[in-house]
């Protein structure tokens, strides 16, 4: 089957001398090739260990990762990662970020120009190709960051609260380049965030986790990123049945958190 199968994925971290913690149990999920997948959940429920597990950062305890019929087993070009700081060459120009995977893959000059020309079109990067990336804003930073990921075609890119750091408005528009970016690529997206709103808009499925140990609590098949691809995001948000899966979503989490902090309670 294409796309990736996560199959009964446990975590446990061991620090010597110190108490097990149980980071994720039992995870299982199939994502199909070209689905946009948010993440969400309260703090602590293993999110971003998911997701470095995915990239090839962390060894499951149990458990396996096959990506379009490969097993994971380290880091690999069929996976892209974006972090929530682009961690780009700030010294660098955006045509040199972007052009860096395939540069380092031996691709040719002309391929090359032509991967780096039509993605920094598609990001709306044309027009800063050489100034250096530490003259731009961090919305800007972000589109490089998103460009150079794709520059090295990965089959699976994904994404660690990256829009995160980004004031309210330059987020709003960086959500629009994301659902922009997936539909015009058909590139299968894993997004972790901690805003119910984003992961609302940017999940055609959206997976609630819950905490200690982390697990699959809750899946939701949502229209709205589909929605969003050609309309105002605002008028997404407008919509009736938005706002009533954002309250249930909402009072999950919460909840969740709730029971968090009552556990910190009694253990003090």
């Amino acid at each position: 089957m294409s796309g990736l199968e996560i199959e009964h994925l446990s975590m446990k971290f061991t620090p010597p001398g110190g108490t097990p913690t149980q980071a994720l149990q039992d995870v299982s999920l199939s994502i199909a090739k070209g689905e946009l997948v948010s993440i969400l959940g309260p703090s602590g429920c293993g999110k971003t260990t998911l997701l470095n597990i995915l990239a090839g950062f962390l060894h499951p305890t149990a458990g396996t990762v096959t990506l379009e019929g490969r097993q994971v087993r380290g880091p690999g070009p069929d996976r892209g990662m974006v972090f929530q700081q682009g961690a780009l060459f700030e010294w660098m120009s955006v045509r040199r970020n972007v052009d860096f995977g395939p540069r380092m893959k031996g691709v040719a000059q002309a391929e090359r120009d032509r991967i780096t020309a039509r993605l920094l079109a598609l990001t709306g990067l044309a027009d800063f190709a050489e100034k250096p990336v530490y003259e731009l804003s961090g919305g800007m930073q972000q589109r490089v960051a998103l460009a150079r990921c794709l520059a090295n075609d990965p089959d699976l890119i994904l994404m660690d609260e990256p829009l995160g750091a980004l004031d309210a408005l330059t987020r709003e528009k960086m959500q629009g380049l994301v659902l922009k970016l997936w539909k015009e690529t058909g590139k299968t997206v894993i997004l972790i965030t901690h805003s119910v709103e984003e992961a609302l808009l940017l999940g055609e499925r959206l997976i609630v986790m819950a905490p200690r140990p982390g697990r699959i609590f809750r899946e939701y098949r949502l229209p709205f990123a589909a929605a969003g691809v050609n309309a105002d995001l605002r008028e997404v948000k407008k919509r009736p049945d938005f706002a009533a899966t954002r309250e249930e979503i909402l009072s999950l989490i919460w909840g969740m958190e709730e029971e968090i902090m009552g556990r910190s309670e009694v253990a003090a």
